[in-house]
């Protein structure tokens, strides 16, 4: 029986003995980091981050961290193409890698030139953490329009948690996504809220209709309300731990205030506002003290925070426990697992295989196959029918 020894010698208990393959933890990096845009190799890299640490310690030392990085946050821009398992994988890889520290200060260092494949905007000289909030925001929104999946929101903003402490100098675009975030959650979460009301005082004008408030409204508005706070969170952290060096968060949070007031004595959120707003009175009162003749510019807005932000001491702002996200495996994985494997091996090995044989896990028949099976079926009811006809006049 072969055994992979990738860089190190296994000395578990429970290793077996047999001939050692050998393999560069460099090689096998790089040769990832060309390969990502292929399903199996997102999988592979997953089972090597969550299941080897000598693996997920080499590339979270890496300096070339976006040599992975951006493969796969370019398999989250193109969500719409890819399969919703590939998409969990690259969410837990990047949640996984957001656990570490130095993994999130690294990120802010590395500056990209350009970002070719990102196509609403011009992305120039952009920090790969940058890029990783945009791309984690933009799949919230699109899982909201489209596939309403709450593992995927719950993972992409477990990562900007985790992510939120070590921000440093996000750009302009990410910390206006950050704050448009919370504005859509905000939204979404009034509707339902609206929506529960209205129920229940049509439930209280008829007493018969008690039992018709649906449970999966007030179970989407508990959801709703769980993202709002880890979004506030996210804010608090970015506010209570990297102020200094995010004058562009302060400029989006002030540019957009408004979206945070109908929830300042909400009771579920109000304390995690308290931090927003004093944040918001300390930079705003400087703006008022400013003697200035003629129209605010963005220039000279600017230029009042980055004077402030040398001054900021952060009186009275409540420390909140950090939230830190970590990914741990259900506890029976091979219900996911072994379906999607075979899900690969089937799409990619180049076999035929009877699609109608397949029980493992959901798949669409070709329209020649479906007709066939239906044809068939129909075939079976007339002949079937004819014997009943026939047994019952003799």
């Amino acid at each position: 029986m072969l055994r992979m020894l990738i860089d190190r010698v296994d000395i578990e208990g429970n290793a077996h003995s047999g001939p050692l393959v050998r393999l560069a933890f460099a090689s096998l990096y790089d040769t990832l980091g060309m390969c990502l845009t292929d399903e199996t190799a997102v999988l592979l890299l997953y089972a090597l981050v969550h299941g080897n640490s000598d693996f997920l310690e080499y590339v979270l030392v890496r300096t070339e961290i976006d040599t992975l990085l951006m493969p796969l946050l370019e398999t989250l821009y193109d969500t719409s193409r890819r399969t919703s398992n590939q998409i969990y994988m690259v969410l837990i890889i990047l949640l996984i890698l957001s656990q570490d520290a130095s993994f999130n200060a690294s990120i802010h260092k590395l500056i990209l030139p350009s970002v070719p494949w990102y196509q609403e905007r011009l992305l120039h000289q952009t920090s790969l953490g940058s890029l990783m909030v945009i791309i984690l925001i933009r799949t919230v929104k699109y899982n909201m329009s489209k596939m309403r999946d709450v593992y995927l929101h719950t993972n992409c903003l477990a990562a900007l948690a985790n992510m939120a402490p070590h921000v440093h100098r996000l750009t302009a675009y990410a910390s206006q996504s950050l704050v448009s975030l919370f504005e859509i959650l905000s939204r979404k979460y009034a509707k339902l809220a609206e929506l529960k009301n209205d129920k229940m005082q049509m439930s209280d004008s008829d007493p018969k209709d008690d039992d018709k408030l649906p449970e999966d409204t007030s179970a989407e508005l508990h959801i709703y309300t769980d993202f709002l706070r880890i979004v506030l969170e996210i804010l608090n952290a970015v506010l209570t731990y990297a102020l200094p060096r995010n004058s562009e968060v302060i400029y989006a949070i002030m540019h957009r205030q408004e979206v945070f007031q109908p929830f300042r004595n909400h009771p579920r959120f109000n304390e995690l506002l308290e931090n927003i707003f004093s944040v918001l009175d300390f930079f705003n009162s400087r703006m008022d003290a400013q003697k200035l003749d003629g129209e605010w510019s963005v220039e000279k807005v600017f230029q009042v925070i980055n004077v402030n932000c040398r001054s900021w001491r952060g009186d009275g702002m409540k420390m909140f426990t950090q939230l830190r996200f970590t990914y741990e495996q259900e506890s029976h994985p091979e219900e996911f697992f072994i379906p999607y494997v075979w899900q690969l091996v089937i799409s990619g090995s180049g076999f035929s295989f009877n699609p109608s044989s397949i029980n493992l896990f959901p798949i669409e028949l070709p329209v020649e196959v479906s007709n066939t099976m239906e044809e068939k079926n129909a075939d079976q009811n007339m002949q079937l029918n004819a014997k009943e006809a026939v047994e019952s006049s003799v």
